[in-house]
């Protein structure tokens, strides 16, 4: 079982920024591709960003595309998202995600394709 620890969340005011950060005890992150989730209150997860297991690929929302960037430290087993000009749309509870691959370079940007996640972090964005 891999056991996914987020932190990073936090409240914040329009136009601020916060980093969120996702490791992943083991050892073996770069065996994982990873996804980043936001779900809000009675709505379905929906998803943020992807990286593949080399970092060399990334895929973001259209929604957060220019202000999110999601990365990843390997030789830190974390996975993080920096959030830039947030919005007070972008409140949510933010949670990450991973899946073994065999594929370097794959990417998942859909919620049903990982089997692992975190325990998820509020980010509350004021207007």
């Amino acid at each position: 079982q891999v056991q996914l620890v987020e932190s990073g969340g936090g409240s914040v005011q329009a136009g601020g920024s916060l980093r969120l950060s996702c490791v992943l005890p083991g050892g073996t992150s770069s065996s994982y591709v990873m996804g980043w989730f936001r779900q809000t209150p009675g709505k379905e997860r929906e998803f943020v960003a992807t990286i593949s297991r080399n970092g060399g690929n990334t895929h973001h929302a259209q929604s957060v595309e220019g202000r999110f960037t999601v990365s990843r430290d390997n030789a830190k087993n974390t996975v993080y998202l920096q959030m830039n000009s947030l919005k007070p749309e972008d409140t949510a509870v933010y949670y990450c995600a991973a899946l073994f691959h065999t594929n370097p370079i794959a990417m998942i940007p859909k919620a049903e394709g990982y089997n692992y996640w975190g325990q998820g972090t509020q980010v509350t964005v004021s207007s």
